[in-house]
């Protein structure tokens, strides 16, 4: 039987089933992108009113996708009054000293973002880092505070790889599909971020969606070097994911590697959660890959930007004809 008409037959049985029995499409790792831990200098009400500030500006950048809201109007009053959405707080200790836990109340973020007037094209995943010292060994989660640092302070959460990780940081930084979506799979993002540091400077690579992109930066600490390379990540992804339509865009969308119907019920149940996508409907199905219709608050190519960093089994993929963005479902 044709490729074709296998897979054909296969989107009607899916349909058929109404998808009653998906799974569940992945599990959030990172924590809640409504909780923040921000450094205080001492227990004082202004202290902790000015950390209150500091963290709403973090998760209001987080919930907005990464963009920047400083410039919003409303957005000095918004922080002003931070302490109003505050769920929870608790002073900690911490080897740099003491430091303040502040959860904010879901909704009441998400309003004041809408109020805000942004059009958010979703949470973004966290990156995973993967950076090496002189001796070619990872860097712990304690060695790469200041990169975690300057990224959170942009609203950029972080993962680490875990311990034994046997992750190819060659076939990574050659944007292996098959090490990707392992990377996928486990740490649910698209979004990796390679350093070596010898001396006093550095070589990076971000990989994102399966698209690389490559820096070198110096400093005259390795904390200076780690900080800056934090800022240099989360501008790059900000470029790069931060595509916001002035209106709703519509157009059609190519996605190949597809090889049952449970695959193209998940596809369908992922793009209809991204809260980006406003319709999508299939229009055709050839070999593996299916075409479909999306309507969207961003333009096609940066929804399959998203899409692809999203850790949803997703990468950039090959350009199809009659298709304005190209995406490959990986196994």
């Amino acid at each position: 039987m044709p490729t074709s008409m296998r897979l054909s037959r296969l989107l009607i049985v899916a349909l058929l089933l109404g998808f009653a029995t998906l799974p569940s499409l992945y599990a959030q790792t990172a924590g809640s992108p409504y909780s923040v831990i921000v450094p205080v200098t001492d227990t004082s009400a202004v202290q902790r009113d000015q950390a209150f500030a500091t963290a709403l500006g973090q998760v209001l950048t987080r919930v907005a996708g990464g963009q920047d809201l400083r410039g919003n109007a409303g957005y000095p009053d918004a922080l002003g009054s931070a302490g109003s959405i505050v769920q929870k707080f608790q002073y900690q200790r911490a080897a740099t000293g003491l430091t303040l836990a502040v959860d904010f109340e879901p909704g009441s973020v998400r309003r004041l973002v809408t109020k805000l007037g942004v059009a958010s094209t979703g949470i973004k995943p966290p990156v995973l880092l993967l950076v090496q010292g002189d001796d070619g060994a990872l860097f712990d989660q304690t060695a790469l505070a200041s990169l975690a640092a300057a990224a959170a302070a942009r609203g950029t959460n972080v993962v680490y790889p875990a311990a034994g990780s046997t992750l190819d940081l060659a076939k990574l930084g050659a944007a292996d599909s098959a090490t990707l979506a392992a990377v996928n799979q486990q740490y649910h993002t698209g979004l990796v971020l390679l350093g070596k540091l010898h001396g006093g400077s550095a070589d990076w690579t971000l990989i994102s969606g399966g698209q690389a992109q490559h820096w070198s930066s110096q400093g005259a600490t390795e904390d200076t070097l780690l900080a800056t390379a934090g800022t240099g990540m989360v501008d790059r992804i900000g470029k790069q994911l931060n595509v916001v339509g002035a209106s709703v865009s519509e157009g059609k969308l190519w996605v190949s590697g597809l090889k049952s119907a449970l695959d193209y019920a998940n596809l369908l149940a992922t793009l209809q959660a991204d809260p980006s996508v406003r319709q999508v409907s299939t229009l055709g199905a050839q070999d593996d890959g299916v075409l479909l219709y999306v309507k969207a608050a961003l333009p096609l190519s940066g929804l399959a930007a998203n899409l692809a960093a999203s850790g949803r089994l997703l990468l950039k993929g090959e350009p199809h004809q009659g298709a304005d963005a190209n995406l490959r479902w990986v196994h």
